[in-house]
């Protein structure tokens, strides 16, 4: 009986040794970042459990809450990201209402144009209205280069947390290989440790999860599906970085002029993470939505807002006739970039046609591009001829396949339907640019006060080359001639000089109301008054709406992102709870297996008295 007394409380000893030993290495590491509290328990070796055994060294932490801390870290991390951003893009615009903001800046532009009207002669007038355009042309051409700007430096950060990332998935990877060969129970905790550590920084970049196999690795895939690290074998993550980006780089353009991130199997294959919705969170996913989504949209507002101050004060509106079937439009003066919008009829289903003039061949264009992105658009040669209108119309009208047909109509072009045809041309309207960049007196009161920066050209919005709005807000100027000839802004309807004598306020009035009380009509691509329907409004509206919209977006990101940091604060308390130490949990522990401890050693001490007594005999 002492024999069977002496083994199990030597057993005994070993395993509270163990068990003491797990105690004082949770304590030694309650402020570890990443250490999971660690458990000890026997196990029963003998018959009728009369023998002890030190058994396994488990990590004690609740999977669920583990998974979702990762969840939380990744959401965490994209709404911060974007928070960051979208701030920086409101601050760009300045405090709506303020002298220095871009629509107190348009305002101090316009209440010029008012008091040059009201004393057309005065020289001083005149120069304040030019010192004011330029400001406002350098308000915004600053603001389309920072947002440039922004998207460069998200350009830079995505090739940087892409090798971060790459390198997160290869020590998951090497980790799984060491747990795989392991045996030591301590030893094995620790490179568990480690992994999640690794994962858990994963989920700041991208949104993944695990799968564990029978073999203790673990599977980590993208919440798309994408699968990253399979037990020994991670993927690599590249990014083939473009650079400086400007307003025509993008995913989309052919070639593609952005960087994508490219996961590479081991066994060659290749996922394009970029694509939209392969990573729906982190960092990266965020990084991807403001460079390809977010900020373009800025630069369109920006060029739309550009282009409509430079539109509006050069061109005039054309409406044509119609009988519910047939619509009648005169186009002569067109130029390259000027456009014909007819909406058509086919069943109770209405849709804009819009044809752009163009010195090339009829071609597609992005209805993106155009103040209508649910259109059908389609670019027409300007041909050398008027009573040649008709022909080139009908070849864009033949090309989108609408069912309608153009004929000459003396200098006016009619537009109906082709035989057999349901579509009605029910209206046209056209946009037809009047005014010069090198004669200041043709059009007026029409004036190019503001140009492309690119050899002083006049803005039409034109396609031949490339989109003449991408990038507008970036180029867009004073007319440099005007520079030399301010008497142009008071030059009379009548008159090709303004003198002391014949100086008129008219002009400065027309352009006046051109950007406070026209109606201009915006596309939804830039994001303001809805997302399927043109704007309408003046150019000084629109400009307030951009800044309304910016500060909106600014204030929900940064809502939004506080909502998701305490959401993230929570699922650490949760976790921690789970998993952290709690020292006064394993004092009493330990105080615990101390006593267990000394009974062990009671048993032994009394088992070698009896064994003497017994040898004394």
């Amino acid at each position: 009986m002492s024999l069977n007394a002496l083994s199990n409380a030597t057993a005994g000893l070993a395993a509270t040794q163990a068990a003491i030993n797990v105690v004082s290495q949770n304590v030694a590491n309650a402020g570890t970042a990443g250490y999971v509290k660690r458990t000890l328990t026997p196990v029963a070796t003998g018959i009728n459990n009369l023998g002890v055994a030190a058994g396994t060294v488990t990590r004690s932490f609740d999977a669920a809450a583990l998974n979702q801390l990762r969840l939380e870290t990744s959401g965490a991390a994209y709404t911060s990201t974007k928070a960051g951003i979208i701030s920086q893009l409101d601050a760009l615009y300045g405090t709506p209402g303020s002298s220095t903001a871009l629509d107190g800046t348009l305002n101090t532009f316009t209440q010029s144009l008012q008091q040059l009207s009201a004393n057309p002669i005065s020289a001083a007038a005149r120069t304040t209205v030019l010192s004011n355009a330029s400001a406002l042309a350098s308000q915004i051409n600053s603001a389309a280069n920072t947002v440039q700007t922004l998207r460069t430096g998200i350009e830079q950060q995505l090739g940087t947390d892409t090798g971060s990332a790459s390198a997160l998935l290869s020590s998951i990877a090497n980790l799984n290989t060491k747990i795989q060969n392991t045996t030591d129970g301590t030893s094995l905790a620790d490179l568990q440790d480690q992994r999640d550590q690794a994962i858990n920084g994963l989920s700041s970049y991208m949104d993944v999860k695990t799968t564990t196999q029978s073999d203790g690795t673990v599977t980590v895939l993208t919440q798309s599906g994408a699968t990253l690290v399979d037990r020994g074998n991670a993927a690599t993550l590249s990014f083939d970085g473009r650079g400086t980006l400007s307003a025509n780089s993008s995913l989309t353009s052919t070639p593609r002029s952005v960087g994508t991130i490219t996961a590479t199997l081991p066994g060659g294959g290749k996922i394009d993470l970029g694509e939209p919705g392969v990573l729906r969170s982190g960092s990266l996913a965020a990084q991807l939505e403001l460079r390809d989504q977010t900020l373009p949209q800025a630069q369109r507002q920006l060029d739309d807002l550009a282009a409509g101050l430079s539109s509006s004060l050069t061109d005039k509106q054309v409406t044509g006739t119609s009988d519910g079937t047939t619509a009648t439009i005169d186009p002569t003066g067109m130029k390259a970039g000027n456009t014909i919008t007819i909406p058509v009829t086919v069943g109770n289903t209405t849709r804009n046609v819009i044809l752009i003039a163009s010195s090339a061949a009829a071609t597609s264009v992005p209805a993106s591009q155009t103040n209508d992105s649910t259109a059908l658009v389609q670019t027409f040669k300007l041909p050398t001829a008027p009573e040649t209108f008709a022909d080139t119309i009908n070849a864009a009208l033949g090309n989108l396949g609408v069912g309608l047909t153009a004929t000459m109509s003396g200098s006016a072009v009619s537009i109906a339907p082709t035989a057999g045809s349901q579509t009605k041309a029910t209206g046209a309207t056209a946009n037809v640019t009047v005014a010069s960049a090198s004669d200041l007196y043709a059009g007026n009161p029409s004036l190019a006060l503001f140009v492309d920066g690119t050899n002083n050209k006049l803005y039409t919005g034109t396609f031949d080359g490339g989109s003449q709005l991408t990038g507008f807000a970036q180029r867009i100027a004073v007319n440099t001639n005007l520079s030399g000839d301010t008497a142009a802004l008071s030059a009379a309807a009548s008159s090709t000089s303004a003198t002391n004598t014949n100086a008129s306020g008219t002009r400065a009035q027309q352009l006046y109301a051109a950007l406070t009380s026209t109606q201009q009509t915006f596309s939804s691509s830039s994001g303001i008054g809805g997302i399927s329907a043109p704007y309408q409004a003046t150019v000084a509206g629109f400009a307030q709406d951009i800044i309304s919209a910016q500060g909106a977006a600014s204030s929900n990101a940064t809502a939004l992102d506080g909502t998701q940091q305490t959401a993230l604060a929570t699922a650490q308390s949760r976790f921690a709870a789970g998993a952290g130490v709690n020292i006064d949990q394993e004092m009493s522990n330990l105080i615990a297996l101390q006593t267990a401890y000394g009974a062990n050693a009671r048993v032994l001490t009394a088992a070698r008295d009896m064994l003497n007594q017994l040898l004394q005999i």
